[in-house]
């Protein structure tokens, strides 16, 4: 570990937060010289990596990450026109296809981890599931996971699959076209559209969070900002700076979770986790060649869609990116309700082909 970020456990919070700043705005200018999608995640998710593996104490605080997941779904909202289900109903063939592969990939792979690789109860059930990661987190200890193995292997699942399909999208998109995306930090705004935009976008989200609706920081947003832009009740309005901020936080959040105890909790269980994390990843790139192959839809949005991240980190990645936002966001929101409403029902037959007992209660 180097001397810059060291052991942070003795430091005051705002040693570690200037620290954290600092290191993200290393790894942004880096990942921005690079022409690297989504640098504005992926810089402070690396600095805040290296924070969280060096004793840091810090986190994002809840509310505050409730109100970035209530802007990211007006983003996504903002892309998905109402006309989305028509589209749909044509294009249900490949969405079909889509969700079914990679839940199908999931389970299959849970099923492998379950009963050969060592791991207790479901755990790999929910480890490796493609959904939303803190539901998955939660709803693992109640139906017989390890959820600080559940931790460990869905946060390396995303940063895995943030990394590979930032990487995949830089390749892939023509110089051209990352150069034709490049951001107008300081656009012409629409104040009152911008402030209605934020303040729908966070009262959404934090009313979802009272209700307790799972993934619904994010969800309800998404579909409010649909609904606003197609009736005509409101034009989305975000302004760069705003979502550059957002985009840090989200990569914070991910990264700050990856502590060092939690690591070396999981250190003997890590080559597992990452043997099924790249096995999953890489059955999502041929189910995004399958679907290339067989639609009139480009690689980068076929592989953008099946890939198993979080829902709101690839739509960062694909706001960044010369893709069909509309397919891929289409495609992501549908599997993440789809596991949602699955899950239980499916970790516990999962469970019980591998022998794993019902999964109705945590291990010792």
């Amino acid at each position: 570990m180097s001397s810059a970020t060291g052991r942070l456990a003795g430091k005051s919070v705002a040693v570690q937060w200037t620290a954290l700043l600092g290191l993200s705005l290393v790894f942004v200018a880096i990942a921005l010289a690079v022409r690297l999608p989504a640098a504005l995640m992926i810089g402070p998710m690396v600095a805040a990596i290296l924070i969280g593996t060096s004793d840091g104490t810090i986190r994002v605080p809840m509310r505050p990450m409730i109100a970035v997941q209530g802007v990211i779904g007006f983003l996504m909202g903002r892309a998905i026109p109402l006309t989305f289900l028509e589209d749909l109903a044509r294009d249900w063939p490949l969405l079909l296809m889509g969700l079914a592969g990679v839940i199908v990939a999931a389970s299959v792979i849970g099923l492998a981890l379950t009963r050969w690789g060592g791991l207790p109860g479901t755990t790999g059930v929910w480890g490796i599931s493609a959904g939303a990661s803190t539901p998955m987190i939660v709803m693992s200890e109640q139906y017989g996971g390890d959820p600080r193995i559940v931790a460990v292997m869905q946060q390396i699942r995303i940063i895995l699959v943030i990394a590979i399909a930032a990487l995949v999208a830089r390749i892939w998109t023509p110089a051209s076209a990352a150069q034709a995306m490049q951001t107008a930090w300081f656009p012409p705004v629409a104040w009152f559209a911008f402030f209605a935009s934020v303040g729908l976008a966070v009262a959404s989200a934090f009313l979802a969070a009272w209700l307790r609706v799972p993934a619904g920081p994010m969800l309800v947003p998404l579909a409010l900002a649909v609904i606003l832009q197609e009736t005509g009740l409101l034009t989305i309005e975000l302004h760069p700076l705003l979502l550059a901020t957002c985009y840090a936080i989200v990569g914070w959040n991910v990264g700050l979770r990856f502590t060092r105890p939690i690591v070396w909790y999981a250190f003997r269980a890590l080559p597992i986790i990452l043997a099924a994390t790249f096995a999953l990843i890489a059955a999502c790139g041929l189910l995004a060649w399958a679907m290339v192959l067989v639609g009139d839809v480009d690689p980068l949005t076929a592989y953008l869609a099946t890939s198993p991240g979080g829902a709101d980190t690839i739509a960062i990645i694909a706001a960044t990116s010369a893709v069909d936002m509309r397919f891929v966001m289409a495609m992501q929101t549908t599997r993440l309700v789809v596991v949602l409403l699955m899950a239980p029902g499916l970790s516990r037959l999962l469970a019980r082909w591998a022998g794993g007992g019902n999964g109705t209660a945590p291990p010792p």
